[in-house]
């Protein structure tokens, strides 16, 4: 789904968890097929992430895949339950506005609360880039695009301007 697309900007549907365990492994596996489709043709350097709304489905999934071997992060029903005061301001890209990069202050940590399959909670702590992907791909889920989050006066720029700029995210102290 590209910008513009009403269901980009409602929130999600939460799954009652483990009542909805079929569904909610059903959409997980299309975001896991629809990410491994997009990295066919396009490498994402930085990791890449999908949310179930960039699909066409109104539900509280997503799928994040770090940069490098570590494991794809699943999140079903999450919510960020605190984040560092300390932010930076990266370039990111999204699947729903692919031809644009845009200059996006995020939080360093976030902690998030999910829900498995079983329906046990987890909170898990993410850092620097992941914090990025994984704060990128909740405000999907709550109906909000990464456009909403640049400061006044930042616009997008074209995705040719973004790769000459030619370096990967750089986090104090990471």
């Amino acid at each position: 789904m590209q910008h513009g697309a009403g269901i980009l900007a409602e929130p999600a549907r939460p799954f009652d968890l483990p009542a909805e365990r079929d569904e909610a492994e059903r959409i997980t596996d299309e975001l896991f097929a629809a990410m491994d489709r997009i990295s066919q043709v396009h490498p994402f350097a930085k990791g890449m992430g999908i949310a179930a709304p960039q699909i066409g489905i109104g539900r509280t999934a997503a799928v994040v895949q770090p940069s490098g071997v570590a494991p794809a992060v699943i999140l079903l029903n999450p919510r960020i339950t605190d984040r560092s005061d300390e932010m930076d301001e990266q370039y990111e890209g999204c699947l729903s506005f692919f031809d644009v990069r845009g200059l996006v202050p995020r939080p360093l940590k976030l902690t998030v609360e999910d829900t498995t399959l079983t329906g046990e909670t987890v909170t898990t702590v993410y850092e620097h880039g992941v914090a990025r992907l994984i704060h990128h791909e909740i405000d999907h889920l709550g109906g909000l695009l990464y456009t909403a989050r640049m400061l006044p006066g930042v616009e997008p720029i074209p995705v040719e301007e973004y790769r000459q700029t030619g370096h990967a995210w750089a986090h104090d102290g990471a």
